[in-house]
């Protein structure tokens, strides 16, 4: 495998469990809550991003200056009611574990808060099929900033091929910064055009297409081979 990725980091929301639109109802009470009212859509558009932007984002920053960490712990409370109803994407724990009977070392990489992500390996049944985990308690800033990825590079050993799945823009951005490839699955919600065009040249509708489909990505230089599907 020496010419293959070695390293594979996961994003988890959109991306390995279903709850993009679980965030978005969270956001959308949090903000109703200090008086905004903010269309499910635009809340969409910014998930992936971890809190700390995802307000200024969507409602300016007067408001992040002035409400950020209400709004922040207003959605961690209704995020807290909504996540009984998370479930694995299809296909999820079948990557994971097609990742581990090739060898590749396999770290999440999320935006979330670690309770979160300690509850989805749980959902996943996942313990004992990854390398390693980052959250949003390792680093002070979320993607699309380089920083997650590059604690998950480090807790994964680097110095090898890398790349990262996940479901937004925000995701492509964060790996072109960190300097390694991008695939993009639309179990997110986005559109395989936008996530192209955030760097994905691999792109598949969820985790099983690309648990299928495995050993193109990981024997391709994901930089350079465009997806011809």
């Amino acid at each position: 495998m020496s010419d293959a990725a070695q390293l594979v980091l996961l994003d988890v929301d959109g991306t390995l469990v279903d709850t993009n639109q679980l965030h978005v109802i969270a956001w959308q009470r949090a903000f109703r809550g200090i008086g905004f009212e903010i269309p499910a859509w635009e809340i969409h558009r910014q998930v992936g991003k971890g809190g700390d932007k995802l307000v200024a984002a969507v409602a300016g920053e007067a408001a992040e200056r002035e409400h950020g960490d209400d709004v922040r712990s207003l959605h961690g409370d209704e995020f807290g009611a909504l996540i009984d109803e998370a479930r694995p994407l299809p296909g999820a724990r079948e990557l994971l574990l097609a990742l581990r009977a090739r060898g590749v070392t396999t770290v999440l990489a999320s935006s979330g808060r670690a309770e979160e992500v300690d509850r989805y390996i749980d959902l996943l049944a996942a313990r004992e099929l990854l390398d390693g985990v980052t959250t949003s308690a390792d680093v002070d800033a979320s993607k699309p900033a380089p920083d997650l990825v590059e604690a998950a590079l480090e807790r994964g050993g680097g110095g090898r091929p890398a790349l990262l799945v996940g479901d937004t823009v925000w995701d492509g951005e964060a790996a072109a910064r960190a300097g390694i490839g991008f695939v993009g699955l639309r179990s997110g919600g986005i559109g395989a055009a936008e996530l192209r065009a955030a760097g994905a040249t691999f792109v598949y509708d969820d985790a099983a297409e690309l648990a299928d489909r495995l050993e193109e990505v990981l024997f391709s230089d994901p930089s350079t081979k465009p997806h011809h599907s």
